[in-house]
């Protein structure tokens, strides 16, 4: 496994363990991914899964949109990054 960066506080790995990830296509290729793959991911409250994947097949630059379980994740990517999902937008 790369670079690996989750924004989950403690107490959001608790309650934020499945998130919507995809091939981030802006990403790939350069900076924290120079040569490889970039992914970025949502991790979503329970509740908040149709909105998360719904907004992130939105994006033009994210490909192979999935959900994963963020307990056992391990992605092959040179950059990964977990974001948390606020129920109605990224950051």
């Amino acid at each position: 496994m790369g670079i690996y960066v989750d924004d989950r506080t403690p107490e959001q790995k608790l309650t934020h363990r499945f998130a919507v990830v995809g091939t981030d296509t802006f990403m790939s290729g350069w900076g924290g991914a120079k040569g490889g793959m970039s992914y970025a991911g949502w991790a979503f409250q329970d509740g908040d899964e149709a909105k998360a994947l719904s907004a992130v097949e939105g994006r033009s630059d994210m490909k192979r949109v999935r959900i994963v379980s963020l307990d056992d994740y391990r992605p092959k990517a040179t950059h990964t990054h977990i974001y948390v999902w606020n129920g109605q937008s990224f950051h």
